[in-house]
């Protein structure tokens, strides 16, 4: 079974998943962040009806490039379903995961120009520890942030809500 999705080049949904796994586990074991970004194109039926799935397919593939070409080789880049794609950032924090998001969304709406057409994104970002538990919240909560960034008006960026991190142990003092 194939890794990639034919239309973008990125890695596909099982791929994606599989590597979220294992980039979760390394980071637990290593104490470090991973971030995921979920990523949706803004009005694409809106635009496949006025210009064409010809010009929906080019916008896909262009903005998986955008992405890919703006992120690290060990970032992984996946079309999760339709419109929507998923970035896992390993060895990544929030601020880090928001600062990266905001050049993506600016790099996808750049593509306006290019297609003649509105094109942008909502982005929602999540990461463990500081958002997430682990594999079974990650992309839910960052499904959840997406989620608000279309309630503020699109072509946004929002993050998940930061988990209280638990209290360190005291020393009693004798």
């Amino acid at each position: 079974q194939s890794l990639r999705d034919p239309l973008t080049g990125l890695y596909n949904r099982r791929y994606m998943e599989d590597a979220l796994e294992r980039y979760l586990s390394m980071a637990q074991r290593s104490g470090r962040a991973t971030s995921a970004i979920m990523i949706d194109l803004d009005n694409f039926k809106a635009l496949n009806d006025q210009h064409g799935h010809a010009k929906g397919d080019a916008v896909l593939r262009d903005v998986a490039g955008q992405l890919v070409g703006a992120l690290r080789p060990s970032d992984v880049v996946s079309r999760y379903g339709g419109e929507e794609l998923l970035v896992i950032l390993p060895e990544c924090g929030m601020d880090d995961a928001l600062l990266k998001a905001e050049i993506l969304r600016a790099r996808i709406e750049a593509l306006s120009q290019v297609h003649g057409a509105d094109i942008s994104a909502s982005l929602g970002i999540a990461c463990v520890p500081e958002t997430s538990g682990g594999v079974a919240d990650l992309v839910p909560m960052a499904d959840a942030a997406l989620y608000l960034a279309k309630q503020a008006g699109r072509n946004c960026v929002r993050m998940a809500e930061r988990r209280p991190l638990p209290e360190k142990p005291r020393l009693a003092v004798g």
